[in-house]
């Protein structure tokens, strides 16, 4: 099984403007833009990385304005980078969000176009992920999504229970993906989802259909939109040569 997180994808209206808000947020640079694609990663990154992901911000007319299940939690590395990263966010257009979250030590904010994210306080285990310490996805079952998506591209399980459930690239780097029970149903997260890379293509689609997947659009289009089993979408590409 080779089959790589290479990316993840953000639709927005203008997504030259939301890809230059996430590479200032990030202290990442563009490397690839065109009219319909920004694509941003760490200083000197070429896709596709064999460790690291990037973010792909696609221009979509229309994309859903409602709370998806899948937000970025940005780390620090005390209260004061905290505390210095949240007004520096506020100064590049974000703004603060209320979900609900009442008195936590954690920020919520939203970029230019709503899309919702956290900055986290101080937290020995993101010591190292980066700027983004976790890809966050609420969802019914967390064990369940562990054991799919821990299979589907072969991330370790760091912690997992019936609330909360932690994974991480077998090498050891960048952020986590993490799966938190939350008690009430959300739309699915379409603006922000997953791009595999595989080797085999059609193999890939089959062995992800054996472990839960299903088959979320059809299109004249080269990659494979599946879904996981709480219906979160996900692009297998075209494999690259």
């Amino acid at each position: 099984m080779v089959l790589r997180l290479v990316q993840w994808n953000l639709k927005a209206r203008d997504q030259a403007a939301i890809g230059r808000f996430w590479a200032e947020a990030l202290g990442w640079t563009v490397f690839t833009e065109s009219p319909v694609a920004t694509a941003i990663g760490p200083a000197g990154f070429v896709w596709p990385d064999p460790v690291t992901a990037c973010l792909d911000v696609i221009a979509v007319p229309d994309p859903e304005t409602v709370e998806g299940r899948v937000h970025l939690d940005l780390a620090s590395s005390s209260a004061a980078h905290q505390a210095e990263t949240v007004a520096r966010l506020r100064d590049l257009g974000a703004t603060p969000a209320d979900v609900g979250q009442g008195d936590v030590p954690w920020t919520v904010l939203a970029d230019p176009e709503g899309n919702l994210f956290c900055v986290l306080e101080p937290r020995e285990v993101y010591r190292d992920t980066g700027p983004i310490a976790a890809i966050a996805v609420d969802c019914v079952d967390p064990r369940a999504m562990a054991r799919f998506w821990g299979a589907a591209i072969g991330w370790t399980a760091h912690e997992v229970t019936g609330d909360f459930a932690r994974l991480r690239s077998a090498t050891g780097t960048g952020p986590y993906l993490e799966f938190l029970r939350t008690s009430g149903a959300r739309t699915a997260g379409r603006r922000l989802h997953f791009d595999l890379l595989p080797e085999d293509q059609g193999a890939e689609v089959e062995r992800l259909r054996g472990l839960g997947a299903g088959d979320a659009a059809r299109g004249d289009f080269p990659w494979r939109v599946l879904a996981d089993p709480e219906g979160n979408e996900f692009c297998v590409l075209t494999p690259y040569r």
